[in-house]
């Protein structure tokens, strides 16, 4: 018992030995090798949030009063942890441990990487408002979006929405042009609606953006679908009529030449 006590005390003085030689330049070349985890990044999307990294190992994550663990034992390079951050406004860290193989005779610590600090209220990133239904009537834009979904549930089963979770702090931008030309000009709403005053003679394109004030960083939300107005004029009287689209679920997200298939010109009876 004491020889074996006595190679053991020997081996671990060598690994502290080995560790005290590598210098700091060496550090991350070290850690590669070794098989640490890097490139630890969060990706986070109306609060559904993907822990990713590189090469294959497990992953646990903490907050500042618990730990717990996720994809145990691994062999992808990413992991959903969207539930695990339900607390939204809490600050987590993730720690990757990287496994060895059991069948090698390893007297090393587990080796641990940890990732960036990521607090999903603040750094979720919006996503595209969904355009329902939009009109141009004599000299108004009227347009009409609903708020993205989380992946997050009330009691009753309905998913939340960002508008939810951000309440006051978000609000959408309007971005529109009058077709054919490049200068934009924007309006901001709390609601889930635009109605503006436009140039009657022109056709609009418009699009739609969530944005967070408050944030220092990533205040910009995605943009939503690029969509244009289309007016005609009639030949006995010049008056202006404007189409009234009311976009299907279906065709929501297809490309807006896709889109003007199946909206037919509006006539007027003379």
């Amino acid at each position: 018992a004491s020889q074996r006590h006595r190679e053991g005390a020997a081996r671990f003085a060598s690994l502290v030995a080995r560790s005290e030689l590598i210098g700091a330049a060496e550090e991350a070349t070290f850690r590669k090798q070794r098989g640490y985890a890097v490139n630890i990044t969060w990706s986070s999307i109306n609060f559904k949030t993907i822990l990713k990294w590189q090469p294959k190992p497990s992953v646990t994550w903490r907050e500042t009063s618990d730990t717990r663990k996720k994809c145990i034992m691994t062999t992808e390079t990413e992991c959903d942890v969207t539930d695990a951050l339900r607390n939204v406004k809490e600050t987590y860290t993730a720690h990757i441990l990287s496994v060895k193989s059991l069948v090698e005779d390893n007297f090393e610590e587990p080796l641990f990487a940890s990732s960036e600090k990521f607090t999903p209220y603040n750094q979720t990133i919006i996503g595209k408002p969904e355009i329902q239904h939009y009109t141009q009537e004599d000299s108004k834009l009227n347009v009409v979006f609903r708020d993205p979904l989380t992946p997050y549930m009330f009691s009753n089963g309905s998913f939340q929405s960002v508008r939810d979770i951000f309440k006051h702090d978000l609000e959408y931008k309007l971005y529109y042009w009058k077709d054919q030309s490049s200068g934009k000009k924007d309006a901001t709403t709390k609601s889930h609606m635009f109605d503006i005053s436009v140039d009657n003679k022109n056709n609009y394109c418009f699009y739609v953006q969530g944005i967070i004030p408050s944030r220092r960083e990533n205040r910009n939300g995605q943009e939503s679908m690029v969509l244009c107005t289309t007016i005609e004029r009639t030949i006995l009287d010049g008056m202006y009529l404007v189409k009234s689209v009311v976009l299907p679920s279906a065709f929501q997200q297809k490309d807006t030449s896709i889109l003007n298939v199946f909206y037919n010109s509006i006539k007027c009876d003379t």
